[in-house]
This record gives C-alpha cells, sequence and structure tokens, in this order.
C-alpha cells in the first residue's frame, strides 16, 4: 500500500474539514477512498487464503471456500 496514496486521502480529509472540497476534490477523495478499500481487501483476502483450521483432533476442518482460495492464489502464483 502506496504511503502516498494514504498522504492523499488524509490531505483532502482534512482539507474538508477545514474549508470544504469542491466536487473535483469530493470526486477523487471517492476514487481514492474506493482504491484503498479495493487494497485492503486484496490484503485481507491474501491473508485469509494461508490459513489452515484445525480441529482439536487434529483435523482439516477449513471451509471449502477458503480452500479455493488458496489453491486459487497458489495457481495464480504460478502462472
Amino acid at each position: 500500500m502506496s504511503e502516498e496514496l494514504i498522504n492523499k486521502i488524509n490531505a483532502l480529509a482534512q482539507k474538508s474539514k477545514e474549508e470544504g472540497l469542491t466536487e473535483s476534490e469530493k470526486e477523487e477523495q471517492k476514487k481514492l477512498r474506493e482504491e484503498y478499500l479495493e487494497l485492503i481487501r486484496g490484503q485481507v483476502k491474501s491473508h485469509l487464503a494461508g490459513i489452515k483450521i484445525v480441529d482439536e483432533e487434529g483435523n482439516d476442518v477449513t471451509p471449502k471456500k477458503a480452500k479455493e482460495l488458496k489453491k486459487n492464489k497458489n495457481n495464480n502464483n504460478n502462472v
């Protein structure tokens, strides 16, 4: 995640509080926030794809969807 992206978001938030934003600045703020959220979602999905859930008896009880995410992630890394 880019520090520049976070700095732009914070600068627009500060300006919004102090003096308000123009329509173009509001659109830019919305776009930057969406970009930030997409990056966060990607990081969470990547993290979840690496998790394995094991019960007290040592059985793999990872949900099917999580296993599919891991499989897809491994396939994408091998391409």
